[in-house]
């Protein structure tokens, strides 16, 4: 006979314990924490790069990745405190690994904590890290058409970044559709067109980095 049995207690339940942990120390700390979602290629690191020196702030970056340590080694340039985790196949990162990583971050010293998630539009989008919102970064080399194909992602996320915008002239995608189907999705998110290596969009990004710090330490 087929055995039935009744979850009472949800799979994930103890690390949405260590979420509902991260997410009360970042307040109590006043600490603004981004977890970042895209795609490989999507820019994450490199914007990191260039953003980091540019923000006024004290920072601290989480990098999260199937493998090796590059884009923490990439990071570490900056001089910014940077701890890399693996995830030895993994699609995202969870709560648990986040808690583990802030052991070596300078929590104390810091105003925003950047997440890098695993590279990847569907599974780090369902995992709740205890961060103060999501950021939904999509190339313009992926397409236009992301938004309505990973829609989880894209109405969850406080900002929506559309990165590369460089090379539109060269590559077909529809930029009013992409941002129409954002609004769709998400009418309240803040978005924000970037060409990382050009410094285009930067400026808009840092201010609003500031203005979320601000509104989360009530200031």
């Amino acid at each position: 006979m087929p055995r039935l049995v009744n979850v009472k207690k949800s799979v994930m339940a103890a690390d949405e314990e260590h979420a509902s942990f991260i997410r009360s120390m970042m307040k109590q700390k006043g600490v603004l924490m981004i977890n970042m979602i895209g795609s490989p290629g999507s820019g994450k690191t490199t914007l990191l790069e260039k953003l980091l020196p540019k923000l006024h702030l004290r920072c601290a970056v989480i990098e999260g990745d199937v493998a090796t340590s590059r884009d923490a080694e990439r990071i570490a340039v900056t001089g910014t405190p940077v701890v890399q985790i693996n995830t030895q196949g993994g699609c995202h990162l969870e709560a648990n690994l986040v808690r583990k990583a802030l052991r070596d971050i300078p929590i104390d010293d810091i105003d925003v904590l950047f997440v890098e998630n695993v590279g990847n539009l569907v599974c780090p989008a369902e995992f709740d890290l205890g961060e103060t919102f999501k950021m939904a970064i999509s190339s313009v080399p992926e397409g236009d058409d992301k938004p309505l194909k990973y829609p989880s992602l894209f109405h969850q996320a406080r900002a929506v970044l559309l990165t590369k915008v460089d090379v539109l002239p060269y590559i077909k995608f529809d930029r009013s559709a992409f941002w129409r189907d954002v609004q769709k999705l998400n009418p309240g998110a803040d978005k924000f067109e970037l060409a990382v290596i050009e410094g285009k969009g930067l400026d808009d990004l840092i201010g609003a980095i500031e203005d979320w710090l601000k509104d989360i330490r009530g200031n």
